[in-house]
């Protein structure tokens, strides 16, 4: 069993599914789906169209949440958010390294003071390097910025490691050489990873369950991999079994 920030984490434990899901009730339904789900992402489709009630439900049923809203903007309105999202005891809150270092920090502090008014850990920021949905050629050629990817990647990791943050979304592309340089300690979850035996879509840099573990993720988001299968238990358990081989 891998140790992650120091404490014990088995292999399923580590496999966050994404509630990409339209209403709480379908969101229910694949909870009742996949009850041996022990981590679940919920996104903003989910809870723009149903609010925060999925949390609560979440909390009833003691599993963990990834509270992936992405939050960008000026620093009181981000640390704003962070301390709401703290008062609902997520685990895991999303805010883009591009809210600068001002943000960053901002940000860290309210997730811990609202955590602190209702008694509650703090949940674990993470940021959003570059979304993995992006490529090297739409950094330099749509959003014109003048550093290789990796590089970029590397960049945001750090500012957001330098700001207090806990971890950071990046694509297990990356992985290896964050792990390399952040640290031990730095959590790195990582969405675009895809068995072999599933469809990519829209997803560009992808790697597969274990190579991504090897190559130093903490996390690995994986959805319609699962939710979409036509077994879904069935493909949970084939990908833990991949990823036990290798922990």
């Amino acid at each position: 069993m891998r140790c992650v920030n120091g404490l014990p984490v088995s292999v399923a434990e580590r496999v966050i599914v994404p509630l990409d899901v339209s209403s709480e009730q379908a969101a229910i339904a694949l909870l009742d789906q996949l009850p041996h789900v022990t981590f679940w992402k919920v996104g903003l489709e989910l809870f723009v169209s149903g609010g925060p009630t999925i949390l609560s439900v979440l909390k009833a049923r003691q599993k963990r949440i990834f509270l992936d809203l992405k939050f960008h903007d000026i620093p009181n309105t981000v640390a704003g958010a962070c301390a709401a999202a703290a008062r609902h005891g997520v685990d895991l809150v999303t805010l883009h390294a591009t809210n600068g270092k001002e943000g960053l920090q901002a940000a860290q502090q309210a997730a811990e003071a609202g955590a602190a008014a209702v008694g509650q850990p703090a949940p674990k920021l993470l940021a959003i390097t570059l979304l993995t949905s992006l490529t090297a050629r739409s950094l330099a050629f749509e959003l014109k910025v003048p550093l290789e990817l990796p590089e970029y990647v590397l960049h945001m990791a750090l500012l957001a490691k330098d700001a207090g943050l806990a971890g950071t979304v990046c694509s297990p592309q990356e992985a290896a050489q964050l792990r390399q340089i952040c640290g031990d300690d730095f959590l790195l979850v990582c969405p675009g990873v895809r068995p072999t035996w599933a469809e990519a879509k829209d997803q560009r840099r992808i790697v597969t369950p274990a190579a991504a573990l090897k190559a130093g993720a903490d996390y690995l988001v994986i959805g319609r991999p699962i939710t979409a299968a036509v077994d879904p238990v069935e493909a949970f358990e084939r990908i833990c079994e991949e990823m036990a081989t290798v922990v």
